[in-house]
């Protein structure tokens, strides 16, 4: 049986890739490319930024998902995004599948619920690719019908040296466009403060830190670990924290922080 990577489809995208010198034209044919070898239902090429909002360069969501997705996520949720904070990392994979990257509460966070349930992705890959030492393009591969297998990751894992330098060729022709606002993003600083404050006024340094780990999707287990104390000193907190500021239920902790993003 031939090799996927044997057809001449395949050939005929990589030649459109490198014939290519524009972001749009060069983000597509590898999208394509990607097809020939594996199917997938939706992708998006988001370049996350140390000290800028994320910039989507290409994606294929249809007109609503783009609307519920991208435009409600990029006024500041994504700070949230287990993917965000991945891929500022200074160490971080190449590729990777993100159920296995996600908090252990993740699908039952508000935030899974009200920004990645609705996308329908039953399974995700990432291709992680360093542009600096303040930017990673990540490319997300999606699959709603049903999870990669074996064989498709395999298949996955030996395209990342042509996937990583495709991104690296958009990235190039997105930023000779003068297209990329990553700098000093006064509306990235006010969000990352926003969050980094949320309930400044009533709740401890300790509530804090406990209401943004429970807010990305931790357990209190998880939580446990992450801040080194036993999972019952986290309940005792998680009570407090909740009396404090008249809640009790993590989907009202969540209207909460995005009522006060939204202030912004």
């Amino acid at each position: 049986m031939r090799s996927k990577f044997e057809s001449s489809q395949w050939h005929q995208a990589i030649a459109d890739i490198i014939g290519l010198d524009n972001s749009k034209g060069i983000a597509a044919g590898l999208i394509a490319a990607i097809e020939t070898v594996v199917t997938h239902e939706g992708t998006c090429l988001i370049a996350f930024h140390q000290d800028a909002r994320p910039e989507v360069l290409h994606h294929t969501l249809e007109p609503a998902g783009q609307k519920h997705y991208l435009e409600r996520y990029l006024a500041g949720p994504y700070l949230l995004d287990p993917l965000y904070k991945l891929a500022l990392r200074p160490s971080k994979p190449g590729l990777v599948r993100f159920r296995e990257e996600r908090p252990d509460r993740f699908r039952a966070s508000e935030y899974y619920r009200q920004y990645c349930e609705r996308t329908h992705l039953l399974d995700e890959m990432d291709y992680l690719t360093p542009i600096s030492t303040k930017t990673t393009v990540v490319l997300v591969v999606g699959r709603r019908s049903r999870m990669f297998s074996k064989a498709e990751l395999s298949r996955l894992e030996l395209m990342a040296p042509i996937v990583q330098a495709s991104i690296r060729r958009i990235w190039d022709a997105w930023i000779s466009k003068k297209h990329s606002s990553a700098g000093n993003d006064e509306v990235h600083k006010r969000l990352g403060e926003c969050l980094e404050k949320f309930g400044e006024a009533v709740l401890t340094v300790r509530e804090r830190q406990i209401s943004q780990l429970l807010l990305r999707g931790h357990s209190s287990k998880s939580i446990a670990r992450e801040l080194k104390i036993a999972p019952g000193t986290v309940m005792v907190h998680k009570r407090n924290m909740f009396s404090k500021l008249g809640i009790s239920s993590q989907y009202e902790l969540f209207a909460m922080l995005i009522d006060d993003l939204g202030r912004l």
